[in-house]
């Protein structure tokens, strides 16, 4: 444990100096990397249909979107084009209106006999016939509504890192445009049949399982617009 702490200890500088470091100079770009890395698991090459014989009398082969090769993604490390273009909103509302109302009225105006008695124990001026009364009144009301709206068209070169048993394929790509001192990042990954590339070798992002797709940024524009750290704890677990 206390070998964990010194470690986090000193990583502390180091983050500070990247962050003073983005600060002065900007945001950098990050290192070209391959996706297939990112993927812990065994990589399943699938038989190639690249030795297939061509049908009699004929160059072109059962399966294949072109001549002698079928040009789609199909194994790891092959590059296919992915279509992000989302138009979608979402309208919700609701209301809500509950109220309650209680009383009890309990009088003793005769207990047994025991009437003149009580009246002698108890203070001047109790009247027993009064007895206890209580009131009680509730009510609540709430009303509430979201909007959402979001369009993002883009498109992105993603690498398939690996190849499912069931010949699925597991993509992966990472796109960065630095403007001054803006960086935006595209991130996609998710899993594609071979079945929905198109003969150009892209694919919809919709037709995507289990789709990630990130799109942000950081820089002097992001960092201002970012609520400041102290004040995002204080609002998120004060109680009032």
């Amino acid at each position: 444990m206390r070998i964990a702490i010194l470690a986090a200890a000193a990583l502390i500088p180091l983050a500070a100096c990247s962050t003073v470091k983005e600060a002065v100079v900007g945001p950098t770009l990050a290192p070209v990397g391959y996706p297939s890395a990112l993927v812990q698991q065994e990589q399943i090459y699938l038989a190639s249909n690249q030795g297939q014989a061509a049908s009699a009398n004929s160059l072109w082969r059962s399966g294949a979107r072109a001549f002698f090769i079928d040009q789609r993604a199909s194994k790891v490390g092959d590059i296919l084009t992915v279509q992000i273009d989302i138009n979608d909103s979402a309208q919700t509302s609701n209301a809500s209106n509950s109220s309650r109302a209680a009383g009890m009225k309990a009088a003793a105006p005769s207990l047994y006999g025991l009437t003149g008695s009580l009246g002698r124990l108890l203070p001047p001026g109790t009247d027993l016939a009064g007895g206890i009364e209580t009131n009680s009144k509730s009510s609540n009301a709430g009303s509430g509504a979201v909007t959402r709206s979001e369009k993002i068209s883009l498109t992105i070169a993603a690498v398939v890192s690996a190849v499912l048993p069931n010949g699925n394929l597991v993509i992966q790509g990472t796109q960065e445009v630095r403007t001054n001192s803006e960086l935006r990042q595209l991130t996609v990954a998710g899993i594609v049949r071979p079945e929905d590339i198109s003969s150009a070798n892209t694919v919809k992002h919709t037709q995507i399982a289990e789709a990630r797709i990130s799109y942000g940024g950081r820089g002097d524009i992001s960092r201002v617009q970012k609520t400041p750290a102290v004040q995002s704890l204080v609002e998120r677990f004060t109680p009032f």
